[in-house]
């Protein structure tokens, strides 16, 4: 905004009272916005029309107008289209202040293109102009508002602007050509002479955007951008802001080389290196970044940390601040490269700057060894009152994984986070505290009792009911495993007298938990539950007499005293979303809702059906009601005679696309799994509308499936245009047992001709084939992705003795995330409470992965990652299941994957 207008916008007239600072009458904050109606601004606009214009009221009408665009008012087309026409009629003010303004204005109204006509001329003529500022504001704005058919008559113009001596026209005409290459690549193309002229500009903003523009134009070739790449690096580029951009663009080139820096990448690394020696600290610190962020070796690292080292004594906080942020993420990977730093870092944690400070304690955390420990500790007591909880939750985090590194340093991090507990914070903080403890009781088996007794303090002041209740439930899985389980009953009923109707709730739960699992506390528990009968809520009465009556012996629910504890507390694996949409579809009869039947798949897709192009279902019709996959599929199958004593089905896949989009003949199939049968539903459509097939079958081939053989088929009599039909092929397999194959698809049908106009269907047909694509049946369809609640009860409760480990060698891989990703879906079971994420630039990795195999065998896995070399990756495989045959068998799997 112009220096005066600032000044006017000041004015008495147009300022209001915004905001007092305290009870002086006299000390009031203004606001020239305060109060502004969108109506009275628009009455203002008429001033625009006055035949002896006003520029400084114009330009605060204008500035009125912006002002509420920009806060989201919305303005309908005819008041836009006036308020751009009354803008256009400003043109004739030689004011400077008012012309940019006016630029501003027709930029954030976006004119149609009639509408653009009538101001082309008039920009147009502006960046012909003798005034420079008025040239640079005009290509900004035209290149903004035109079309692909007007850039074509300015083409010259901005061609022209490019190359000229004003820095800030052809600076305007780059940033431009960096907007229209989006919509008009074709044209911009065009100017690479005049953008390459640019990059040599002596002025550093021109040959910054000619950088920018110039790479973009080429950014699709690989071998143009390495080219480019290596003749700058030679030296032409001297403005700071241009070099930043160069060295992000050379570390792009040897990323995407795949080769390493002791052969053609040299020459390019050197040169990075060559730029942490330059005069500009923005250019060393991107230096020093890039290289941080590659995989090179300790030796080529050592430069950039030394000059990162050296900005953490730096006066200026900025510098100190990237310094300090560069070496955390380096710290993450490989923290022995940072160790050199930790005397600098140490004394970053008094720095006035909180972010600063913070950074350089997690960093630290990171790099230091078990002797600093206790001394890291006392340092970040001091520390944490002076922060907000955003950073807490960084220290926390920091301090957790720091506890897993050195795990006999538990207690004064244990001590810490219990301290850290009753300080006052909100809830993010907390629960970052309370899930760091719940990970170091996991991990730390020593942690579990100290860990617990302090979480049990905690909740006797916690006014969070999430925490309460996530608390009270890692009380009842880890409590009765501990050396003294009856110390805690006292804090956990406590909750059930005091608490909201929620925590009660989940306490009655955790009490039942130490009666069913501590038989010498489970008199105490009785009496403990009786009490709760009374209680007010319906939950918690519920609950108790659930308890009270299963755990008593009371209610059946079971043979054994196993069954009545997996009824209780065993983890409920049917998605709840499921269960609903059976529910929902269950028709009432002599046969009682069988749970057992619901879908245990995490995702179900409802039943699909491939429409022709364009079809669109009709206006008002109602969505369909979801469905399951299994439950949708179980009832047609159920209704094929031929299908009927395949017995219950265990699995239906997701749609397997078997032709390219926009074929003749759509056709996707789904692979039905039983004990021993396959069925493979073919779902067709007919996209030619002068045609109808007959007698449409599809021939499988299963040589390449040795373990198949086919029972029977099910063609479809006739398919119509656009009207989608089901064509059924069975195969028999072992039982239970996982066998795979390749099926070779054949469509064979009779085709008849079909006259559109009257709908007659000639009577002689042809019989004619069509090849589709070939299908596989693979081990991971025979493993139903079902999740469970907590793995780690999960895989306690599991038999030992059905474990089997292994390990393995994936090959080269691109990262850790891509061999997760892979073996995720070799074995298609389901990630477990968010494992599948791998975190950037992590070397070692574990994912949990939970399943049913064939024959209803729960199984469950631990994959643990790591890498063994520059992109070499290694697994370790552990494996429990209720069946010890089917954990070999899932080793099978992944070494024969």
């Amino acid at each position: 905004m112009p220096r005066s207008l600032a000044g006017d916008l000041t004015d008495p007239e147009m300022a209001q009272p915004y905001m007092k600072k305290d009870d002086d009458d006299e000390d009031v904050e203004y606001s020239p916005f305060y109060g502004i109606e969108k109506g009275a601004v628009l009455q203002e606009a008429r001033a625009f029309h006055d035949p002896q214009l006003d520029a400084r009221k114009c330009s605060q009408v204008i500035t009125k107008l912006l002002y509420l665009l920009n806060q989201g008012e919305t303005f309908t087309k005819v008041e836009a289209t006036e308020v751009f026409f009354a803008v256009t009629k400003l043109f004739q003010s030689k004011d400077a202040g008012l012309r940019r303004l006016v630029y501003l204005m027709i930029k954030e109204l976006s004119p149609s293109s009639d509408e653009v006509i009538i101001v082309t001329s008039s920009l147009m003529k502006d960046m012909n102009s003798k005034t420079d500022m008025y040239r640079a504001n005009a290509i900004r704005v035209l290149c903004r508002i035109i079309d692909g058919t007007l850039l074509t008559q300015i083409e010259r113009y901005l061609k022209q602007a490019i190359v000229d001596k004003n820095p800030v026209v052809a600076s305007a005409a780059l940033v431009s050509g960096i907007h229209l290459l989006q919509a008009n690549p074709e044209i911009v193309k065009r100017w690479s002479n005049e953008v390459q002229e640019a990059v040599q500009s002596r002025f550093a903003l021109v040959q910054f955007h000619g950088l920018a523009l110039l790479h973009q134009i080429r950014q699709n070739d690989r071998l143009a951008i390495s080219k480019m790449v290596s003749g700058l690096t030679r030296g032409s580029v001297r403005s700071p802001l241009a070099q930043c951009l160069l060295i992000r663009y050379t570390s792009q080139v040897i990323r995407e080389s795949s080769m390493n820096t002791q052969t053609s990448d040299r020459p390019f690394f050197d040169y990075l290196e060559s730029c942490l020696r330059h005069k500009s600290e923005m250019v060393i610190l991107e230096a020093a970044r890039k290289i941080a962020e590659m995989d090179v070796t300790s030796r080529e690292l050592a430069p950039a940390i030394t000059v990162l080292q050296l900005f953490l004594s730096s006066s200026k906080p900025v510098l100190r601040f990237a310094a300090v942020r560069t070496l955390n993420k380096v710290a993450m990977t490989r923290p022995l490269a940072v160790t050199n730093c930790n005397v600098d870092l140490e004394s970053l944690m008094s720095d006035q700057n909180r972010s600063i400070a913070t950074l350089a304690i997690t960093t630290l955390l990171k790099t230091g060894n078990e002797s600093s420990v206790d001394r890291l500790m006392k340092q970040i007591t001091n520390f944490m009152s002076d922060i907000a909880d955003e950073f807490k939750i960084v220290v926390v985090e920091a301090i957790r994984s720091l506890c897993l590194k050195f795990p006999l340093k538990y207690r004064s991090m244990m001590n810490f986070l219990s301290n850290s507990l009753r300080e006052e914070g909100g809830f993010e903080y907390k629960k970052a505290i309370v899930d760091s403890i719940v990970t170091l009781i996991s991990e730390i088996p020593d942690a579990k009792e100290i860990g617990l007794l302090y979480l049990c303090e905690f909740i006797e002041d916690c006014e969070f009911t999430y925490l309460s209740s996530q608390i009270l439930h890692l009380l009842g899985n880890e409590g009765p495993r501990t050396s003294d389980p009856s110390r805690y009953i006292r804090y956990i009923y406590n909750r059930v007298i005091l608490e909201n109707a929620t925590v009660r709730a989940s306490a009655v739960s955790t009490l039942a938990k130490f009666g069913a699992l501590v038989d010498a506390l489970k008199p105490r528990i009785f009496v403990l539950l009786r009490r709760c009968l009374f209680d007010t809520d319906d939950e918690v009465r519920d609950r108790a007499t659930l308890y009270l009556q299963t755990l008593d012996g009371e209610v059946a629910v079971g043979s054994t005293e196993k069954d009545v504890k997996e009824f209780l507390f065993g983890s409920f694996d049917v998605p709840l979303a499921n269960l609903e949409a059976s529910l929902k579809t269950y028709e009432p009869s002599e046969e009682p809702f069988d749970i057992s039947l619901v879908s245990r798949e995490v995702k179900s897709q409802p039943l699909q059906e491939k429409k022709a192009p364009g079809k669109k279902p009709p206006a008002g019709a109602p969505a369909p009601a979801p469905v399951p996959a299994v439950d949708a599929y179980q009832k047609i199958l159920s209704s094929i005679p031929e299908f009927s004593g395949f017995g219950r089905l265990f699995k239906s896949s997701e749609p397997v696309e078997l032709t390219e989009a926009e074929t003749e003949y759509a056709i996707n199939v789904v692979k039905h799994i039983y004990s021993s049968h396959v069925v493979l539903q073919y779902n067709c459509t007919n996209t030619i509308p002068e045609q109808l097939l007959e007698n449409v079958t599809v021939y499988v081939d299963a040589t390449d499936a040795e373990e198949f053989s086919e029972v029977c088929s099910k063609p479809l009599r006739s398919l119509p245009y656009d009207s989608p039909g089901q064509i059924f092929v069975a195969f028999e397999k072992p039982e239970h047992v996982p066998a795979t194959g390749k099926f070779s698809n054949v469509l064979k049908f009779i085709v008849k001709e079909v006259d559109t106009s009257t709908g007659e269907v000639d009577e002689d047909g042809v019989e004619d084939e069509y090849q589709i694509e070939d299908l596989e049946i693979v081990s991971a369809d025979y493993m139903l992705r079902v999740a469970v609640s907590n793995f780690r009860n999960a895989w306690e409760n599991m038999d030992p003795e059905s474990e089997r480990v292994d390990e393995y060698g994936l090959g080269v891989r691109e990262s850790l995330a891509e061999a997760v990703s892979a073996v995720i879906s070799i074995l298609g079971m389901q990630p477990c409470e968010g494992t599948e994420v791998v975190p950037k630039n992590a070397r070692s990795h574990t994912c949990q992965l939970s399943g049913v195999f064939i024959g209803d065998a729960k199984v469950l896995v631990r994959l643990s990652f790591g890498l063994s070399g520059p992109k070499e990756v290694a697994m370790k495989l552990a494996v429990r299941s209720d069946d010890p045959e089917v954990s070999d068998k899932i080793h099978e799997i992944v070494a024969s994957g």
